[in-house]
């Protein structure tokens, strides 16, 4: 079975949710069986495992519908994408597509790191369900996941083929001593966009209420939000970093009182799988996929109610509680490595090669 990996949706310089799905999965594939990415532009490949690869047009070339066109020469059995948007005009090959969450169909603001026209096709294109349709029932069989998003597919019946959970997983950050002690001080730490149904707002209106916290924002952020967000809650003693490596976000994490996210929807939920897998205990917006992730360990609050998200962090100052959690978090953690991911992956992959072949 010759295998192609679609990794031209990875960043370049800094990973983004999908581009750190296709790196961590193409690398514990390709331990596995042999295979080939495609790239469409070099310096993807500083972000990528030292792989065979190939190099065709963009996925937002106008190009894209026929890209197969430039794929069968590679004469592949199976090609696997990490996105649905893969062109596929012309294939003679098994394709697997990855839907990874419906949050746009009720958050429409596209990325904004998006191209103008680009912008305008994606708010269009999440005004109906029917194009979502037409996407991945061009496939063999589709990928996503968390049973969360699974289960979303089938209500909208967003696709007749079948339908495989391949989770997420969380990257390798240092391993700090086991088992966790607290850490002095009161440091919550948050990773993730500023789009507006990440509710980091109440994030922020919470760190106002416990001036003893230090509410640690990881992610770049433009002028314009960093002042609105010190303008919602002058008390807050709020520290923005712009941006961080690997190991400044570990040393963050493994001496934090707590990773937060105040999330209305998401497709997964990478940074709490790295809280966990160091043992900070997470305090999260109650929402199905964080109750899919976070399970036991986490501490949960409604993402409209500030209240219950400084109620949930006051637990933590119970004797035994943050310690607790702590321990459950790593427990929990287990179950998202790379490794399962890219077993179930390739067994998925297996099946559709031969299904195709019947």
């Amino acid at each position: 079975m010759k295998v192609v990996v679609d990794c031209r949706y990875t960043r370049i310089g800094q990973h983004d949710g999908i581009s750190r799905f296709t790196a961590g999965i193409v690398g514990e594939l390709a331990k596995r069986h042999p295979l080939t990415m495609l790239i469409s532009d070099h310096r993807q490949l500083e972000l990528l495992p030292d792989l065979p690869w190939e190099l065709v047009s963009g996925p937002t070339s106008i190009r894209e519908p026929f890209v197969a066109r430039q794929v069968r020469r590679l004469r592949p059995d199976l090609v696997f994408s990490p996105m649905q948007t893969m062109g596929s005009w012309g294939r003679d090959y098994a394709l697997l597509l990855t839907l990874h969450d419906l949050i746009y169909y009720e958050n429409r603001t596209p990325p904004r790191d998006l191209p103008a026209p680009v912008r305008l096709l994606w708010r269009l294109y999440h005004l109906a369900w029917w194009p979502q349709r037409v996407l991945l029932n061009r496939a063999d069989a589709v990928v996503t996941v968390s049973s969360t998003t699974e289960g979303l597919i089938r209500e909208h019946r967003l696709t007749k083929r079948p339908i495989a959970v391949v989770p997420n997983a969380a990257d390798e950050l240092a391993t700090p001593a086991l088992p966790r002690r607290r850490p002095d001080g009161h440091r919550l730490v948050y990773m993730g966009s500023y789009m507006p149904y990440k509710n980091v707002d109440a994030l922020v209106l919470a760190a106002g209420r416990l001036p003893d916290h230090e509410l640690h924002l990881c992610s770049r952020i433009s002028d314009a939000e960093r002042q609105r967000l010190t303008r919602l809650a002058p008390s807050a003693r709020l520290v923005f970093h712009d941006g961080v490596t690997d190991a400044e976000y570990a040393d963050l994490l493994t001496n934090a009182t707590a990773l937060v996210h105040g999330s209305r929807a998401e497709g997964f939920g990478i940074p709490l799988v790295e809280a966990m897998r160091v043992g900070t205990p997470i305090v999260v917006s109650d929402i199905p996929i964080f109750r899919e992730i976070g399970g036991d360990t986490a501490l949960f609050f409604h993402p409209d109610r500030v209240d219950e998200l400084v109620d949930a962090l006051g637990r933590l100052e119970e004797p035994g509680e943050w310690e607790g959690r702590s321990a459950a978090a790593l427990e929990e953690a287990a179950r998202f490595t790379w490794a399962a991911s890219a077993e179930r992956l390739l067994a998925l992959m297996h099946e559709t090669v031969e299904r195709r072949g019947r």
